[in-house]
């Protein structure tokens, strides 16, 4: 996969986001997916994804803006820079209660890319203003 392959394939990813398309999401997706949360654990495997985008769903309203990727001369890496204008609409597990909540946050990811499917991505924000803004 070149370069502009794998830039397009993370775009067709964060479009599908940007729909609230998570069939779609999850066809950019390898089988056996490795999903670093920020934060927090490693889940692998598309049904995993799928489990979580149903809790993101659940609990959040949110839109990537602004969303730069780049991807390695051999489209084996990729990488995302984006801003991420949310609503917290539901507590989510060990996280402070949701009221509708609005927040602005920067934020990226890196993937790892393998026969035309994403093999790994990992996402990064700032937890502790993410947790400011919506008032813990």
């Amino acid at each position: 996969m070149a370069r502009d392959d794998a830039r397009a394939l993370v775009e067709h990813y964060y479009a599908a986001f940007n729909r609230g398309d998570w069939a779609a999401m999850l066809a950019c997706l390898a089988e056996d997916v490795a999903h670093d949360l920020n934060q927090g654990e490693r889940e692998v495997g598309r049904a995993a994804f799928a489990a979580f985008l149903a809790r993101m769903d659940r609990c959040y309203a949110e839109q990537l803006r602004d969303v730069v990727v780049v991807a390695s001369d051999d489209g084996t890496r990729a990488a995302a820079e984006y801003v991420v204008h949310g609503r917290y609409k539901a507590t989510d597990e060990g996280l402070p209660p949701a009221s509708g909540q609005t927040y602005v946050l920067p934020g990226g990811a890196f993937f790892a890319i393998d026969a035309g499917r994403i093999r790994r991505v990992s996402n990064y924000y700032n937890l502790r203003d993410w947790l400011r803004q919506v008032g813990a």
